[in-house]
């Protein structure tokens, strides 16, 4: 090919760069510069818009600490950097005031905002992509109707190249519609009702589902638990992960609506999801979610034998020096103080990070939906070794949780480092 052949096609394709710039431009114009929009609901549409938001727990990422509601500013940690949830307001500059129906349908399911830009995939849009028309025009209609506020949003803080978001394109052509796979086995509509509201509006997968290398989600092992999103892993909630630890529909049930049961209390993050969410529901929705998450033929769930482990070692005298003052000398617990250690679900958990994790940092005061609370709890980062506390956590998984492996120094090293990988 001649020089000017050459010179030609190279014209072309700046000319190509430049129109796309153009119309980019002229999409966030138009953006910015559309109409806002006014919403009219009834009592009864506004009701079902605010429970079905609840359900998809649209307040914990967009609700900032102190914050006006859903006016964004809540940072989410990631392995790719920080990402705050967005305004979503009905301000028409700063938040979502000039999107119509269509336009929050399509951002929610297949992340891309008004003025054409890619959203970052920690907005659940790879799970809402099954969400019901009906349900995004609900919520639409209640967002709509709340307090304009007028904040725009913080600045992103994800590391290069993957602040380039239209990189993002390529991220959905290869993992936003992958077919998911249910996490349990049933058929009846109660599973599927369920299934609903745990994989799609509930987006449990986003957590509880292990991540690849470039973040997606892994849709062959739905909720079989992530450690690497956050301080505290989110543990395995298939039916054989919480059969394991003695979970059964009773339980889980209670779990979802308090926040409480006799072998386990929520937590972190999960705290605000029952806080925020799940204790919100109604019954027969809750009810719901744990026949899917358990099955239509659940597992049995297994019985906890207390293990006769009671010899002077290590672990047993940091027990008694550190914990036994309020967990009971035989980890009996105290209601509204600290929890029961015997057959814990966490102590039960063949992977001894969240317990580690906690025995590091302490936990901050819990208060439950409605009366129930739990005293906070002192880190020991600074009172014991790696060593000490790896001796202290295999104690504990071989008295209360019938777990035979020993905790290793190195992980507990990593977790005391702020690593969350392994």
């Amino acid at each position: 090919m001649t020089r000017t052949g050459w010179k030609r096609i190279l014209a072309w394709l700046v000319l190509i760069v430049l129109v796309a710039l153009l119309v980019a431009w002229l999409s966030r114009w138009w953006s910015s510069r559309g109409p806002a929009q006014r919403v009219a609901a009834t009592a009864e549409q506004l009701s079902k818009g605010r429970y079905l938001a609840e359900a998809a727990d649209c307040t914990a990422c967009h609700t900032a600490d102190g914050g006006a509601p859903f006016a964004g500013g809540v940072p989410l940690h990631t392995p790719f950097g920080t990402i705050h949830g967005t305004n979503i307001t009905p301000d028409p500059d700063t938040g979502i005031g000039r999107y119509t129906a269509d336009d929050f349908f399509h951002a929610l399911t297949r992340g891309e905002a008004r003025d054409g830009h890619q959203l970052y995939p920690a907005m659940p849009y790879v799970s809402y992509r099954t969400m019901q028309r009906e349900d995004s025009d609900a919520i639409y209609a209640y967002l709509m109707n709340q307090p304009p506020v007028r904040q725009r949003n913080l600045r992103n803080g994800v590391h290069f190249p993957f602040n380039i978001r239209s990189g993002i394109h390529l991220w959905n052509m290869l993992f936003a519609g992958a077919q998911a796979h249910p996490a349990s086995q049933g058929a009846t509509p109660s599973w599927q009702r369920g299934r609903y509201l745990v994989d799609t509006l509930g987006h449990c997968g986003e957590c509880h589902s292990p991540r690849g290398t470039f973040g997606q989600v892994d849709r062959d092992r739905p909720l079989a638990g992530n450690s690497k999103l956050g301080r505290f892993a989110a543990p395995d909630i298939t039916p054989a992960g919480l059969s394991a630890r003695g979970w059964d529909a009773a339980s889980m049930r209670n779990y979802l609506a308090t926040g409480i049961t006799s072998h386990a209390v929520a937590s972190d993050e999960m705290l605000k999801v029952v806080s925020l969410s799940t204790s919100r529901l109604s019954a027969p929705d809750v009810a719901d979610m744990t026949t899917y998450l358990l099955g239509d033929k659940p597992l049995m769930a297994q019985a906890h034998t207390a293990s006769g482990a009671q010899g002077p070692d290590p672990g047993r005298r940091h027990y008694l020096d550190l914990c036994s003052g309020c967990h009971g000398r035989d980890g009996e617990g105290v209601p509204n103080v600290a929890v029961r250690l015997r057959g814990n679900s966490s102590l039960r958990d063949a992977d001894p990070h969240n317990l580690v994790v906690a025995i590091l940092d302490g936990l901050p005061e819990h208060d439950f939906p409605g009366l129930a609370r739990m005293q906070d709890m002192p880190g020991f980062a600074q009172d014991l070794s790696d060593a000490d506390v790896a001796a202290l956590s295999t104690w504990l998984r071989a008295r209360y949780g019938v777990q035979g492996s020993a905790v290793d120094a190195a992980l507990v090293r990593d977790l005391r480092r702020g690593s969350t990988g392994h």
